[in-house]
């Protein structure tokens, strides 16, 4: 298995796999999620993204999965948290189990830590339990709970 950061060239296959994310998981777990976002508005999205110094891009196995992250800016209510966030990923249905997401999510701790961060981050919807016992896994625990109501 390879993970390799991404390329200007790779930037359709990062909008495949984010495009599954959306369908997949924000098309099941949320009634408001545009699903048709990553076509419209995906490329020139994730191709500043992989410009950015500030930001890092994944891809796992030419597409097998993928992983956005990004140092977030400074909070003055939080001045001495350097936070890294978990913005997206995604492994192929076909191909979890095989140690993917372990291996994104650890480049990414690596990456966050390299660059200074003092904690890092990720959201998940509460109804997805594969995911929240990934993370876990992983070593993110719960600190802010968001409450919805429609």
């Amino acid at each position: 298995m390879t993970v390799s950061e991404c390329r200007a060239e790779d930037v359709p296959v990062l909008v495949a796999s984010a495009a599954a994310l959306f369908a997949e998981d924000g098309g099941r777990h949320d009634p408001f999620m545009d699903t048709g976002w990553p076509a419209r508005e995906g490329h020139s999205y994730y191709a500043g993204l992989v410009e950015d110094p500030q930001c890092l891009c994944l891809l796992a196995d030419g597409g097998a999965g993928h992983l956005i992250g990004r140092l977030r800016r400074p909070d003055p209510l939080r001045p001495d948290a350097v936070t890294a966030v978990l913005e997206s990923m995604r492994v192929a249905p076909e191909r979890r189990r095989e140690g993917i997401g372990g291996a994104l999510v650890d480049r990414f701790l690596a990456w966050a830590r390299e660059r200074g961060a003092s904690e890092m981050s990720v959201q998940a919807y509460a109804q997805n339990a594969g995911a929240l016992a990934f993370y876990r896994a992983h070593g993110f625990r719960p600190f802010l709970v968001a409450l919805t109501r429609t």
